[in-house]
């Protein structure tokens, strides 16, 4: 049995009532990451989201960062929204993650839950279903 733990990485409210800044969130996801990897859990995965409140839009990027200071602990989407990325470009992005990390990287691709990304993207929301099933 393997054991994971998958975040959003959504941005926290502080003791007084502010939003915490991306760039702090980001680097606690790579401090977590970092001490998942040294409590030995098996998976890490991080999700991608295009809204205000949410630090990651690439998980990729985490990704890559966090397996430059982890040894064993595999490095995964959770998920890469397949309907509104290129496909190529995002095997591409993996497959470096997998190069740095020594072969802990795994994609998970979905459609997405959050659909605001998709006009954000140029993509109408009545094409949801064919998106995905294009790519």
């Amino acid at each position: 049995m393997e054991l994971g733990i998958g975040m959003f990485g959504d941005l926290h409210i502080n003791e007084k009532g502010q939003v915490q800044p991306a760039g702090e969130r980001m680097k606690e996801l790579i401090e977590e990451i970092k001490l998942m990897d040294e409590l030995e859990l098996d998976f890490y995965g991080i999700g991608e989201h295009h809204r205000p409140d949410y630090a990651v839009s690439a998980p990729e990027i985490i990704l890559a960062a966090a397996s430059t200071v982890t040894k064993k602990i595999k490095l995964g989407s959770a998920v890469s929204v397949l309907s509104s990325s290129d496909p190529v470009k995002l095997y591409q992005s993996f497959a470096t993650i997998d190069l740095l990390s020594g072969g802990r990287a795994e994609l998970m691709a979905g459609r997405g839950s959050f659909t605001e990304s998709f006009p954000l993207f140029g993509y109408s929301l009545n094409d949801y279903d064919e998106l995905f099933e294009e790519k």
